[in-house]
């Protein structure tokens, strides 16, 4: 028996960082993800296969379901020694996947390049979580760490409000974004991959002691954001929030380090400094990224989910 799952991927457009400690976030899941297969297999083990976009075989290896009970620490963290521990979380949360089974045979795919940074792991944790029946947020919890909003994407199909309430649960509100001017948003790859934990250290290295003032900032801006019902208000919401937290980590806004000659706001998306970057633009800004050496570059409609 094939058993398929899939996940949205996900950009966070507004509360990035200060998303960790309560604040309001705007999310968008992606038209982009990652879907799961899962056959029955034998001898106690999971035979596992992951590719790309473009079906290259990107990882492969074979799992006993004692690694997975067992999940003996390694010095170096690999692929491998991460799904394990992936798996191993779940097992301690609903062990009949394992306890139940003679063994699988398991392929992810990718429908976006995995250098993009739409939620390689955050789609993985949803399907693994949605297979093994468990709550993915704990899941989550328990291996990666983070906000949740990306797991809140991978399940939602339309624009979200995502924060953590004061026990730290996740509060899911789906919304519905359409405003006139979302023909001149785009999407542009930065080729810059961040790494998620890094940057949620840097957040907490830097986060002075104003942090309930700048969450009702950003919280603020965030509605502001929502409410726009010009490219002007939505330009200046934007750039608003790029200050805010420009202030807060002490490091420069995407636009003020690569393109200060933009007629336009950009926004960094989620890790600043990598992966996507929104551009707000009267016009249409290809040739302006391209002649910078920026190729992949989006429109709001061939990035975004919308049901």
């Amino acid at each position: 028996m094939k058993t398929i799952f899939y996940s949205n991927g996900k950009l966070l457009i507004t509360g990035e960082y200060l998303v960790l400690d309560g604040a309001k976030a705007f999310a968008l899941p992606t038209k982009f993800g990652q879907n799961l297969i899962v056959e029955n297999g034998t001898n106690k083990e999971i035979e596992w296969k992951s590719y790309d976009s473009d079906l290259h075989l990107w990882f492969e290896n074979t799992i006993s379901f004692s690694e997975i009970i067992e999940n003996i620490p390694t010095q170096i963290e690999t692929v491998k020694s991460t799904l394990v521990n992936i798996l191993h979380e779940a097992y301690l949360l609903n062990p009949n996947f394992i306890n139940n089974s003679e063994g699988y045979k398991i392929s992810t795919q990718l429908t976006f390049p995995k250098n993009w940074g739409l939620g390689t792991s955050s789609t993985l944790l949803n399907n693994i979580a949605q297979w093994t029946r468990i709550d993915p947020f704990t899941l989550l919890k328990n291996s990666f760490g983070g906000s949740g909003y990306d797991i809140a994407c991978a399940q939602n199909n339309t624009p979200i409000i995502y924060r953590l309430d004061q026990q730290n649960l996740p509060m899911v509100e789906t919304i519905k974004f359409n405003p006139d001017f979302i023909k001149n948003i785009y999407f542009i790859y930065l080729n810059k991959k961040q790494n998620s934990k890094a940057a949620i250290n840097a957040y907490y290295n830097n986060k002075n002691q104003n942090l309930a003032h700048n969450i009702v900032d950003n919280d603020k801006i965030t509605e502001a954001v929502l409410n726009a019902k010009t490219i002007k208000e939505f330009a200046f919401a934007l750039e608003k929030h790029e200050i805010h937290l420009s202030n807060i980590l002490e490091l420069e806004t995407i636009k003020e380090i690569a393109f200060p000659d933009f007629n336009g706001v950009i926004k960094s998306l989620g890790a600043w400094g990598g992966d996507f970057v929104m551009a707000v633009s009267k016009e249409n800004p290809n040739e302006y990224f391209t002649s910078k050496g920026y190729e992949t570059i989006l429109t709001y409609d061939e990035m975004i989910l919308q049901e």
